[in-house]
């Protein structure tokens, strides 16, 4: 009888936490599926560069592969943060204006 019910027990937490698990996987496909909106009106009101020339422009300043592409608001600033890895295996991050593609910073990740 105990291990029936230590059983259901055991069978009730793990429905909780699959549960858990689908509303956070949802959450973060909806915000990601925000943000891509995002990203779309802002192009089309000419207020950030098409993705295809900021990585352009982040290979230009540092060669390699594209390994994550963010686009973030600081200070007001729409800011591309683009993560490229080098020949030699180091990871860059480079901060483009998202507007005009000027290089605001870059810097060596630890």
């Amino acid at each position: 009888m105990m291990t029936k019910k230590l059983n259901i027990s055991v069978l009730l937490i793990l429905a909780c936490l699959l549960l858990a698990s689908l509303l956070i996987v949802n959450d973060n496909h909806a915000k990601a599926d925000s943000s891509q909106q995002t990203a779309r009106q802002l192009l089309s009101a000419g207020k950030i560069l098409p993705l295809e020339k900021i990585t352009k422009l982040a290979k230009e300043i540092k060669p390699g592969e594209v390994l994550e592409t963010e686009l973030e608001q600081k200070k007001g600033l729409l800011i591309y943060e683009v993560e490229i890895l080098d020949a030699q295996s180091q990871v860059w991050e480079i901060k483009l204006d998202a507007k005009t593609g000027k290089l605001i910073k870059l810097e060596l990740e630890d």
